[in-house]
């Protein structure tokens, strides 16, 4: 495997290595490209902020590590945004990118209805998240137009619906693959830590299409039915080696980025690209809420108001915030 686009190689080796990176790579040879992504101790921490069901926790860090696959893809400052609105016992999830790396999320959920779904046996993401539909955002900002594509959820998985994306959207054949889980920590201590790991790879278009928002360009045109692009001998060998790809080896610890791309593809060559780091963290703060409720009406206001306070919880971190309603009188 060959490595290029490199300022720092000491960053660069232990990026490859390490957990809470996306890398970006490329298969010169079968003209395409591709991300991955390693989610450690930032998921854990995240997941740990709020008091999720296993069977929740799982489907949300799937939707962290494709949040993390596409948001990476920014060429400019601005964020990336997934989110699913369901009538399933998982009914919304929002997962908020910003560049460079920084990712919140949170999920929404009926505790009984997952309690159920657990309770007839193995069940997968589309099961917990039922009919409805993915929406992902790019916001460039208020100055700039923000990109949207939407898909269906109907009994498919997030990759699936991921697949659904780009063939609507950018009408460019793409493959991805998601997994997420509990595996056991080393020590004497024991115990288990969350995970979360994705691949994506992509046929690179031969036009040198080009788009301001490289993965998110709007809906498909009217009566369009999917990828009408033949598929060649290259891309099928990419994408057909990428779908190698098992469940435990995108959250193995021990199983790097380099190791990976090599046992794919090894026989072509892959040309990996500098670690993004990754960060999951929320960006609330007292201030910004203080804002928020500075332009509430005084009726709405007082509608806030509980036993002589105001208290505002954070959906993405549970940080509480408690105001003095006197902060807010009018002057």
């Amino acid at each position: 495997m060959s490595i290029s686009g490199i300022t720092d190689p000491a960053a660069y080796a232990a990026g490859l290595t390490g957990d809470d990176i996306v890398t970006p790579f490329e298969i010169k040879p079968l003209g395409a490209r591709g991300r991955t992504v390693r989610l450690g101790a930032s998921i854990t921490g995240l997941l740990a902020q709020h008091n999720y069901p296993d069977e929740v926790a799982a489907v949300l860090a799937e939707a962290i590590a494709l949040t993390a696959l596409l948001g990476t893809t920014l060429k400019f400052d601005g964020r990336f945004i997934l989110q699913t609105q369901t009538d399933g016992a998982i009914d919304m999830m929002v997962v908020d990118f910003m560049t460079p790396g920084q990712i919140r999320a949170y999920a929404r959920f009926d505790e009984d209805a997952v309690r159920n779904v657990a309770g007839d046996g193995p069940a997968d993401a589309s099961t917990y998240l039922g009919k409805g539909h993915l929406a992902m955002t790019v916001d460039q900002g208020s100055e700039m137009e923000r990109y949207q594509g939407i898909v269906a959820l109907d009994g498919v998985s997030l990759s699936e619906a991921a697949h659904g994306y780009f063939a609507q959207s950018e009408q460019i054949p793409t493959s991805v693959r998601l997994a997420a889980g509990r595996v056991m920590t080393p020590g004497a201590s024991g115990g288990t830590e969350w995970r979360a790991g994705g691949i994506l790879v992509q046929h690179l278009p031969s036009d040198g299409k080009s788009s301001p928002i490289e993965l998110s360009a709007g809906d498909a045109p009217e009566g369009y039915e999917g990828d009408q692009l033949p598929e060649d001998d290259n891309w099928t060998r990419a994408r057909v080696l990428m779908e190698t790809t098992e469940d435990h080896e995108l959250i193995d610890p021990q199983l790097t980025t380099d190791r990976l791309l090599y046992r794919l593809y090894h026989e072509d060559g892959a040309t990996a690209y500098e670690p993004i780091p990754i960060t999951c963290q929320c960006h609330c703060s007292r201030e910004r809420i203080s804002e928020v409720l500075r332009n509430f009406e005084p009726n709405e206001l007082a509608d806030t108001i509980k036993d002589g306070e105001i208290t505002v919880s954070c959906e993405f971190c549970s940080t509480s915030y408690v105001f003095d309603p006197a902060e807010f009188a009018a002057s």
